[in-house]
C-alpha cells in the first residue's frame, strides 16, 4: 500500500463509540457475573475470589492490549502476519509437549508458561483471521478462482483445525472454519462453490461425531435430553432449570441456585445459564443487544473500511466474536449440541479475554479510517 492510498488511509478519525462502549459494558458485567457464578464454589474451596482476581487480571492486561491495537494501524499487522502464524501453530503443537502442556477434564489444549495458563487456539484464532484477510485482499490473487484463491487460505486452516480437534475442541475448531469460510465468501467466493465446500464438509462432520463414543452422546442428548437426564442430558437440562427459573427479572444477582454443584462450569461454559437466572429475561436480552451492537457496528466498520484487508479484517473479527457468542448461547439453551465454548467478553478464561480484547482494539483501528 503506497502513495495516495497509504495517505488516504492515515487520514483517522475518532475511535467507533459504540463497539466501545458496548465492549466495556460486557467486560464489567462478565467481570460481575464471573463472581456471581464462581463465589459459592469456590467458597467452598476456600478462595472464593480467585476467578474474580483472574478475571480482572485479565480484563486490565486486555484493555492494555485493545488500546495498543486501536492505536497500531492495522495495515502494519500485515509484516507480521506469516511470523504470528508460525508462532500460534508452533504453540499449537507446544500443548502435547510434556512440561509445556496441561491436561484439564482429559483434554490436551492448554499451555504453562511460568504462572500464566491459555489455549494458544485464541491466538490462533487471530493469527489465521490476519492471513486470510491479508491474502484475499492481494490484488493478485482472483478470489473467484477456487485454485487461486480460497484453496490456499482453506489449507492453511485445515492444518490448524486439525491440530485442534487432536486436542480434542470440536467448538473452537468448528469456530475457526466457520469464520474463515466467512471471510473467504465476502472477498468474492462464488455461492456454488460455498455449496460444494459445505456439501463435501458434512461427512466430515458426520465422521467426527460418530468416530468418539462422548460426541455421538452428547449429539443424542441434543436431540433428547431427557432420554437420560442423569448422565448426556444432565447439563442441557440444569442449564434449562436456570433459564427457565430467572423468570422476567430473574432471582437476583448472587441468589442463583444452578450454578450450586448443579451447572458445570457455570463460570465459563454456562454462564448465561446463571446470566438467565440471575438477572431473568431482561438480562439475557440485554445482553443479546449490547453483543448485537457490537455486531451491528463491525459490519458497518468492514463496509466502509478504506481498503478491502481492513474490510475482510474487520469482518473476520466480528464473525469469530458472532460465530462464538451463537454457539454459546446456543449450547446454553438447548439449541446446540454440547460444546465447551466461552461467551466472549464475560465467561471467565484468561487468554479468550485478552485475545478478544485485542482483536476489537484492531477493529477499533480500522474504525477510525472507515468512510462512517
Amino acid at each position: 500500500m503506497t502513495g495516495n492510498s497509504e495517505n488516504r488511509i492515515r487520514k483517522k478519525k475518532e475511535a467507533d463509540f459504540i463497539i466501545l462502549f458496548a465492549t466495556l459494558t460486557l467486560v464489567a458485567i462478565g467481570i460481575v457475573m464471573v463472581f456471581s457464578a464462581s463465589y459459592y464454589v469456590l467458597h467452598e474451596r476456600n478462595d472464593p475470589y480467585l476467578h474474580l482476581r483472574r478475571q480482572v487480571m485479565w480484563a486490565a492486561l486486555g484493555m492494555a492490549g485493545m488500546f495498543f491495537f486501536s492505536n497500531v494501524s492495522y495495515w502494519k499487522l500485515k509484516r507480521w502476519t506469516n511470523a504470528l502464524l508460525i508462532f500460534s501453530f508452533l504453540l499449537l503443537l507446544a500443548v502435547f509437549v510434556p512440561g509445556l502442556g496441561e491436561e484439564i477434564y482429559g483434554a490436551q489444549r492448554w499451555i504453562r508458561i511460568g504462572g500464566f495458563t491459555g489455549q494458544p487456539s485464541d491466538l490462533a484464532k487471530i493469527a489465521l483471521i490476519l492471513f486470510a484477510a491479508a491474502y484475499l485482499a492481494r490484488r493478485d490473487i482472483r478470489v473467484n478462482r477456487f485454485v487461486e484463491g480460497p484453496l490456499p487460505v482453506m489449507a492453511v486452516m485445515v492444518i490448524f483445525v486439525a491440530v485442534i480437534l487432536k486436542q480434542p475442541d470440536l467448538g473452537t475448531a468448528v469456530a475457526i472454519a466457520g469464520t474463515v469460510m466467512v471471510i473467504i465468501f465476502v472477498a468474492g467466493m462464488q455461492l456454488w462453490q460455498l455449496f460444494l465446500i459445505v456439501l463435501a464438509a458434512l461427512p466430515a462432520m458426520a465422521y467426527l461425531v460418530f468416530s468418539e463414543s462422548y460426541r455421538l452422546q452428547r449429539w443424542l442428548s441434543f436431540l433428547d435430553p431427557w432420554a437420560d437426564p442423569l448422565k448426556t442430558g444432565y447439563q442441557v437440562i440444569q442449564s434449562l432449570y436456570a433459564i427457565g427459573s430467572g423468570g422476567l427479572f430473574g432471582i437476583g444477582l448472587g441468589f442463583g441456585r444452578q450454578k450450586m454443584f448443579y451447572l458445570p462450569e457455570p463460570h465459563s461454559d454456562f454462564i448465561y445459564s446463571v446470566i438467565g437466572e440471575e438477572l431473568g429475561f431482561i438480562g439475557a436480552v440485554t445482553i443479546l443487544l449490547l453483543f448485537f451492537l457490537l455486531f451491528w457496528r463491525g459490519i458497518k466498520v468492514a463496509l466502509m473500511a478504506a481498503d478491502g484487508y481492513g474490510s475482510l479484517l474487520a469482518t473476520g473479527i466480528t464473525a469469530m466474536i458472532a460465530l462464538q457468542t451463537l454457539m454459546h448461547v446456543g449450547v446454553t439453551t438447548g439449541s446446540l449440541p454440547v460444546t465447551g465454548i466461552n461467551l466472549p467478553l464475560i465467561s471467565s478464561g484468561g487468554s479468550s479475554l485478552f485475545f478478544t480484547l485485542c482483536s476489537i482494539g484492531i477493529l477499533l483501528n480500522i474504525s477510525k479510517y472507515a468512510d462512517r
